[in-house]
């Protein structure tokens, strides 16, 4: 919730890519705030639908500064890909008023975005899984798949707020999961502590040591346990949360940090322990999202990884930092030409569907 990522991309229907351009927003301070607050349940439903048209115009004002950026003209873009910002997540199925369904809602309106750039807008993806019978997430493994192929057996390891895995293996369907813990913590104790929006260079990380007696009582979390598919995010990892486990923490304010990094890469390991590795052998691991920036957080994880290559997007020629704004492309580009682009054996979803809606310019 820092703010927006876009990027220009060719793309054609095979998938081969070339990213021309990119540009990223800050949401401003009041705005993150308020998003923050809503997003841990401390907003109401007038917030959320204010929050929704305001959302969409900073998506829109990030794409027109992107193409203006680019040199190119509108009418050279095809349509905008927007996943969104997800301001709550209900992955488990509930029953309510005799039905029982799981749902989500991620705002920033298509039809601002399609009708302040005079773009074709694409968005809204995750619903049409979770009427499908899957929790809506993950959806990026269908681009992995894409993107990375099968000839080895990698683990592709993004790591933002929340951590997840996509799978690809010539032994096994493709599956993926949220892991746990990103750099959510990391983030909230940075900010809290040290006035600081996150850990840059692990730099505070590595000023503390590790507190094992509190580390062994954060990986008792039962999300840890639950088997996949499954998905998480600011629901349970939220400020109260975090509130919470400060109860038992140690005292040194760096500490707290280096025990939420080592948090971070073990449960990512330990999911691998669970999950994965019964299932199949990993030849590498590709990290991205921000956490591929925090050297601490990428030494711990080739530590716990051993034998077993952690690398990152950039060596295979994709910025760390645009992969998931390639990946809704991707998703995008399938809405547009009516192919399903979700896999049901990562959301649990009972069929594949075409995920997302559109909003034409006029």
């Amino acid at each position: 919730m820092d703010g927006t990522d876009a990027c220009l991309v060719r793309l054609s229907e095979d998938f081969s890519f070339e990213i021309l351009d990119s540009f990223s927003l800050e949401y401003k301070p009041e705005l993150r705030k308020k998003l923050l607050e809503v997003a841990v349940g401390n907003g109401n439903v007038k917030d959320v639908c204010f929050l929704n048209f305001v959302v969409g115009e900073h998506f829109a004002k990030c794409a027109n500064e992107l193409v203006k950026k680019s040199g190119m003209e509108k009418s050279d873009i095809d349509f905008i890909s927007s996943h969104g910002q997800t301001v709550w997540h209900i992955p488990k199925q509930t029953e309510f008023g005799g039905y029982k369904t799981s749902s989500t809602l991620q705002i920033g309106d298509i039809s601002v975005i399609a009708e302040k750039t005079g773009i074709m807008t694409i968005g809204d993806f995750r619903p049409k899984d979770m009427a499908a019978g899957g929790q809506g997430a993950p959806l990026v493994p269908y681009a992995d798949e894409k993107l990375f192929g099968k000839d080895k057996n990698r683990a592709i390891q993004n790591i933002g707020g929340i951590s997840n895995v996509t799978v690809l293996s010539k032994n096994c369907p493709t599956f993926a999961f949220d892991t746990g813990l990103g750099n959510m913590l990391i983030d909230y104790f940075s900010n809290k502590f040290f006035g600081k929006e996150y850990d840059k260079n692990g730099n505070l990380a590595k000023q503390g040591k590790v507190d094992e007696t509190w580390l062994n009582e954060l990986l008792k979390d039962d999300y840890y346990d639950l088997t996949p598919p499954k998905s998480t995010g600011r629901e349970h990892f939220n400020d109260t949360y975090a509130e919470n486990i400060l109860k038992a923490a140690p005292e040194n304010k760096y500490d707290i940090i280096r025990t939420i990094t080592e948090l971070t890469a073990k449960t990512i390991f330990d999911a691998y322990e669970k999950f994965v590795f019964p299932k199949t052998s990993i030849d590498e691991v590709v990290i991205g999202g921000g956490g591929a920036f925090n050297p601490v957080l990428m030494e711990l994880l080739q530590k716990y990884f051993g034998k077993i290559p952690v690398k990152t997007h950039k060596d295979f020629g994709i910025d760390d930092k645009l992969k998931e704004c390639l990946a809704f492309a991707i998703l995008g580009l399938n809405t547009y030409l009516k192919k399903t682009n979700n896999l049901p054996s990562c959301t649990g979803a009972c069929k594949n569907v075409v995920m997302g809606k559109i909003s034409y310019p006029d």
